[in-house]
């Protein structure tokens, strides 16, 4: 129960967070996208916090525990392989990003807000990471024995 208790404090910390700095309003991150023209170079200003915030997280949590407060041990990545599906992701991602004005972590805090755009952004990025997992499954299926 505290690991749920806390796991949706951080959520909600999270998503107040976007919405505050306007990262779930697609027209702001579109006009940070947009430097030939209208561009707001405030998000950039966003992102610095969020990864100097992080980056001290990180620092002090890892220097002061062996394990977090609510599990046994960290659950970091161990792939660091920079290989064709992270460089293909990226891409679909930034793309996605700058076409929508939305990414994953704006889209969720902004279904508070209503609206179509962001129900449509939702619903085809669940549908997306459905067939992403459907056809990774599919790959590494192993194959029957006749």
């Amino acid at each position: 129960m505290q690991k749920l208790i806390s796991a949706g404090l951080a959520g909600a910390i999270f998503g107040l967070g976007i919405a505050i700095s306007g990262m779930a309003n697609p027209a702001k991150v579109l006009n940070f996208f947009d430097v030939a023209g209208s561009w707001d170079p405030s998000l950039i200003f966003v992102m610095g916090g969020a990864l100097l915030t992080a980056a001290l997280g990180y620092r002090i949590v890892f220097g002061a525990r062996q394990a977090p407060l609510f599990d046994g041990k960290f659950h970091l990545p161990v792939n660091k392989t920079i290989d064709s599906r992270l460089i293909a992701g990226s891409a679909v991602f930034g793309v996605g990003w700058g076409i929508a004005g939305f990414c994953p972590g704006g889209a969720i805090p902004a279904l508070g807000f209503g609206g179509i755009t962001v129900i449509a952004f939702v619903v085809a990025m669940v549908i997306g990471i459905v067939l992403a997992r459907s056809i990774d499954g599919l790959r590494h299926k192993p194959a029957k024995a006749f």
